[in-house]
């Protein structure tokens, strides 16, 4: 199953956990119908890491074996790599066009990264082979990966069969990206009125004669996703939960969570991270939803996309699930890598524990209630 099937099975299932709720209240928003999403533009992004990855690979023989030697050690930034004045000039004007296409601060630094496709191809490297250069396709359906060799002639790869001739990988280093984004959509929805859950009034628990202060909050023990088979030449992606509940006020209020070490699929991780703070919350519910940026994502449309959608909910006096909202609030065309949806999990709550599968069945986390004791 691809992730576009889990998004249109999270949002079946999500309807009907709202039609759960609603049989009790009433809800405060009304989720529209969805349609299957429509086929996706020409990544901007993808444009100008193709057009970086035929430039490299029209480099001087020399420039180029001396960028694989760096890559297959590790990740280059290009825009550090100490290439030639005409190569050097290329790059900046492409990492500037970078910044704008994933709405991000010229003071983000450089996005541009080189790396080698697969562990398996540093001894044809060592051997000598000329690499060829690539950019990440922007879809994990992609059946082909188009190439560049030293002459800029097109190389079409199998995406689904790592090639024996080494290949070299430009792609966006979404680490750094992740960063600068979630820190402009943090700002971006402080502004628009949608703060953060952070502790605000300590409860207190009893423990034999005495009582703490602090709140409850949601801990992952452990975390699996589901492994998508996703082509060799795909890096790894960057993680991220929005955590949405109703503040005391009853507004909507929004954590963005980052889960860093969760590189793989198909890889079970026991992270013991808190996800869920409830010390502000009005209802003793939260939904998550989970994100990936693997390259295409342009923070600055999404954090207004999500907050636009959030920013109408009201609170009915009962809790509403939010998960809906925010899969709404993303146009369809964005559907590919752009941004990636992973899961969602409606109503977790103080009382969580064990198990949870994700309503799109693309993952499971293992949760408890955990106590965040005051000093």
């Amino acid at each position: 199953m691809n992730r576009r099937t889990f998004r249109r099975a999270v949002l079946s299932l999500g309807l009907a956990t709202t039609t759960l709720v609603a049989a009790v209240a009433t809800p405060a928003y009304a989720r529209p119908d969805h349609h299957a999403p429509t086929p996706a533009v020409a990544s901007p992004v993808f444009a100008i890491t193709d057009g970086v990855a035929r430039q490299v690979a029209l480099t001087g023989r020399s420039e180029l074996t001396r960028l694989g030697v760096s890559a297959a050690s590790g990740p280059v930034d290009l825009l550090a790599a100490g290439v030639d004045a005409r190569l050097a000039g290329q790059l900046r004007a492409a990492n500037q066009r970078l910044l704008l296409a994933k709405g991000l601060p010229v003071g983000t630094g450089s996005l541009l990264r080189l790396r080698l496709a697969h562990p398996d191809m540093r001894a044809a490297l060592a051997r000598g082979e000329a690499p060829l250069v690539a950019a990440t396709p922007p879809d994990d359906s992609a059946v082909s990966v188009t190439a560049y060799d030293r002459s800029g002639a097109t190389v079409v790869l199998d995406a689904a069969r790592v090639p024996q001739r080494p290949v070299l990988v430009v792609d966006v280093d979404t680490e750094r990206a992740l960063t600068a984004g979630l820190a402009l959509m943090r700002a971006e929805l402080g502004v628009r009125g949608i703060g953060r859950a952070a502790p605000a009034r300590p409860a207190t628990r009893a423990s034999g004669v005495t009582a703490s202060a602090g709140y409850w909050a949601t801990k992952v023990n452990t975390i699996r996703l589901s492994d998508d088979e996703e082509p060799w030449i795909k890096g790894d992606a960057e993680i991220y939960n929005l955590v949405a509940g109703f503040g005391l006020d009853g507004k909507v209020k929004v954590d963005l969570v980052q889960m860093p070490y969760l590189d793989h699929d198909g890889t079970t991780y026991h992270p013991n991270q808190l996800l869920v703070h409830f010390s502000s919350y009005k209802y003793n519910l939260a939904d998550v939803v989970m994100m990936e940026d693997d390259g295409d994502t342009n923070y600055s449309a999404l954090v207004k996309a999500i907050a636009g959608a959030l920013l109408v909910i009201v609170d009915g006096g009962a809790y509403t699930p939010l998960v809906n909202a925010i899969l709404d609030a993303i146009p369809t065309s964005w559907y590919t890598d752009d941004p990636d949806f992973v899961d969602a999990w409606y109503t977790l709550s103080t009382a969580s524990s064990g198990r949870k599968d994700g309503a799109g069945a693309n993952g499971w986390m293992d949760v408890a209630p955990y106590w965040v004791e005051q000093f």
